[in-house]
Parts: structure tokens; sequence; C-alpha cells
């Protein structure tokens, strides 16, 4: 089951000519989901190749560098004829929003957009997985994280013991998988637990938009095979931090070392580190050694976490 990430913009309010504005795909199984949507986006989807057969948009705040680019997708996808529904999961504000940009041509779609509201715990669930938002700190905007949480999946059958218990390879393998008690021919009656392992756990990727560092993502990344954070400054400018609501690289990487999560990528990087990101990295890495900078077009694949070992025959 493929899970990955690929970055289409990492930086802070504005373009540079090495980053865009804000915006990531999810790619699971073949279906995308796209965070964010900065100016632009839709160029960086075909530079990278992610596809625009995608259905979700997950907006985490109304600030321009965040959603601007909505227009020009839609315009993208009308022109190579789309007719498939897209729905925008935004905070507070989304249908304002939206309704001022109708003047812009999002009047004249050539296919539904369905646009709802999310709030602090709600929840978009999905086929084996759900997307978990979560409040963010932000200049007191309505401003959500997300969180793809992916299902349990059942343990580890075991084939070896399964053949010297006389259990027949077909049917019954699939019935104890599935958690049912089989009746073989001889009369024995076999329990799942004799031969299928503790469940395993799913993945977990954590999004943040622009944060001061908080609980609540901490509370969300908790265990977490990789958080996305941003990290505007580096601690030379922690005042213009606190400032303008966003975090700086130790921050950052204080939150993902507190959350225990696996890997931490930090983006939305202001342009004064836009080329050199040699003190966001050390002053993440000091902290988090699991730490990496994320540029545009980074792919980021994501395995599952070691799996527990089936009982021993």
């Amino acid at each position: 089951m493929s899970l990955s990430l690929q970055f289409l913009g990492t930086a802070a309010s504005r373009p540079t000519i090495e980053r865009n504005v804000a915006s990531l795909a999810i790619v699971r199984e073949g279906e995308t989901l796209l965070v964010d949507c900065g100016e632009g986006t839709q160029r960086q989807m075909m530079k990278y190749g992610v596809s625009f057969n995608f259905g979700d948009l997950f907006v985490t705040h109304w600030h321009a560098d965040h959603y601007l680019g909505l227009m020009g997708l839609c315009r993208t996808l009308v022109l190579q004829d789309r007719t498939a529904p897209m729905r925008v999961w935004a905070p507070k504000g989304a249908e304002r929003m939206l309704k001022r940009m109708d003047g812009l041509g999002l009047e004249r779609l050539s296919f539904p957009m369905e646009v709802r509201e999310l709030a602090d715990g709600d929840e978009v669930a999905r086929d084996g997985y759900a997307i978990r938002a979560f409040a963010l700190d932000h200049r007191g905007a309505p401003s959500l994280g997300y969180a793809l949480v992916e299902a349990e999946r059942r343990g580890r059958f075991n084939p070896e013991l399964a053949r010297e218990l006389g259990i027949p390879e077909g049917p019954l393998w699939g019935q104890l998988h599935k958690g049912q008690a089989v009746t073989l021919p001889d009369g024995r009656v076999v329990e799942p637990h004799v031969l299928v392992g503790p469940t395993r756990a799913g993945r977990t990727v954590v999004v943040t938009g622009d944060t001061r560092p908080c609980d609540a993502t901490i509370a969300a990344a908790r265990g977490a095979d990789l958080l996305v954070h941003e990290a505007t400054f580096a601690e030379e400018e922690a005042a213009r931090a606190v400032e303008t609501g966003h975090s700086t690289a130790r921050e950052a990487a204080t939150v993902a070392a507190r959350a225990g999560v696996r890997k931490l990528a930090l983006t939305h990087l202001s342009a004064r580190y836009t080329r050199d990101t040699t003190d966001l990295d050390r002053e993440a890495r000091a902290v988090f050694p699991e730490t990496l900078i994320a540029r545009d077009g980074m792919e980021i694949a994501l395995g599952f976490p070691a799996d527990v070992e089936a009982p021993a025959p």
C-alpha cells in the first residue's frame, strides 16, 4: 500500500526563483489529495508529474499564499474538460472566500465544486484512513492542520504453522486471517489468534499550515511517521516568528521531538533562506536529528512501521 508526499511549493508568503508558495500532494495507493494551493500550483503539478485527477483539496487557512492558486488550477481543469467533482475542505470562512472568487471564473466551472467547512476535531472518513482536522495558532485566523491516519491492519498470518496444523491452503486461511474460527474436517476448531499476530499500525502523516508551536500539533502528531511543519525563520528571527504567528526551525524540531515522530520535514521557508538553508538545518537537527529541509519537487515515500512478528509455532 503506497503512501508518498510531494512538495509543490515550499516558500513562505511569496514565490522565489527556487521555490513556489505553499502546496503539497499526498498520494495514497493512487489517490491524490492536495493540501493548500498557492499561486502557480497547477504549473508545479505539471512540472513534477502530479495528477490532475484528484478529488480533494484541504486548505489550511485563508491567507493568499495558501489558496490564491485555486483560480488558476480550476481554469486549467476546465480547459481539460474536467467533469468529476472537486471537494474543498477548509476552515470557517470558506463559503465567503470562494464566493468572492466567482467573478474571476469560479462561477463557470465544468465540474461541481463542493465546499465544506471543517473545525477542530472534525474527521473526514475514507476507505482505510481518515483525515483529522486540528486547530493551529496563527495570528487569530481560523487555521487547521490535517492528519492522515490509516486504520490498523490485520495481524500477520503464519502460513508455516497453518501447514503444520494441517489446515489446507485456501478459503480457511482467508477466514482465519479475517478473525473467524474454522472447523477442520477432523472436527478440530482453530481460533484465529493461534495463527494471526496482533493488529499492525497503519501510517500517520501530519501537515501543519502556518502556526506557532502548539500542543494541538504535538497531540495530533504523537508517534506519527512524518510531520510536515512550517519553519519560516531561523532563531535569529525568533521575535519576528512570534510577531507574525510563525515558527522557527528549532521550534518545529522541538514539536517533533515532543511528539515522538519518526521524521520531520520543514517547509514554508522565508525568502531569506531560499538558497541557503544551513542555519535552519543546523538548528533543527540539534534538537531533532531526523529532520530534512523540503524543496520543491521533493518526494517522500513512507513505508509501514516495523511489523510485529506472527506468533511462533
